[in-house]
């Protein structure tokens, strides 16, 4: 049995954060719709009760509500991961960039709006539990554009030149991939690059080691900034 069939035949356990019965009961049952790939691990309707259940549950997803109880949850974030080893996507009606960056940048991997689809969400689920980032690709530009820039620092020149010199070429070519399909679905940006989602995933997990970064947002940062969506060869 191979990493990929063993990890689907485990159902990926979600925790549901939401202040609001009605959006709850709503999310418990759609998570349970989509046994036996995923179950719900358990449910808070405020961060107290969530800060409890993160030693006492084996979670990996939790679906956190972006306002509870007229507080922002990014606050919290870098407790719940220093804390637990689950991965957070934010849910939100909240469109502003800044406050998505905000989530990102203080360790979310995904944020879904809350006007999206019942399958949106749960394909989230999926691909922030398999590694991946989810963001929605036409908020990613203007995510991006609001992210600090580094580029005319010479010590973060000097150090990034040393990091860029770990890079095979292979890694690099992985790299302007994803640049390139921004907002792409890892299957789609593996399948491009004629190598399974497995394997894509085990490169991105190599590549962000070496350049110190954690996920496929910081790697759009670094690349642009030193550009090496433009000089790996395809």
């Amino acid at each position: 049995m191979t990493d990929d069939v063993l990890a689907e035949s485990v159902p990926i356990q979600v925790f549901i954060v939401d202040d609001h019965k009605t959006i709850l009961w709503g999310l418990q049952r759609l998570v349970e719709s989509a046994r036996p790939h995923m179950q719900v691990a358990g449910v808070a309707s405020c961060r107290e009760a969530l800060f409890a259940s993160l030693s006492s549950k084996k979670i990996d997803v939790i679906v956190l509500d972006l306002d509870l109880g007229g507080q922002s949850s990014i606050e919290i974030i870098p407790f719940i991961l220093q804390n637990s080893t689950a991965k957070i996507l934010i849910l939100t009606g909240d469109r502003s960039p800044s406050v998505h960056r905000a989530a990102i940048l203080a360790g979310a991997k995904g944020i879904v709006l809350k006007d999206e689809s019942a399958e949106t969400l749960l394909q989230a689920i999926k691909q922030i539990h398999a590694g991946e980032v989810w963001i929605d690709h036409r908020l990613m530009d203007r995510i991006l554009d609001l992210l600090p820039g580094q580029a005319n620092q010479k010590s973060v020149q000097e150090v990034a030149q040393s990091k860029d010199s770990e890079l095979t070429a292979r890694e690099r070519e992985i790299i302007r991939a994803v640049v390139l399909q921004r907002g792409a679905k890892g299957i789609v940006i593996a399948e491009a690059l004629n190598i399974s989602e497995h394997t894509l995933r085990n490169h991105l997990s190599t590549i962000y080691a070496k350049l110190k970064i954690r996920n496929r947002i910081d790697l759009f940062v670094y690349a642009s900034e030193h550009s090496l969506d433009q000089d790996a060869e395809i």
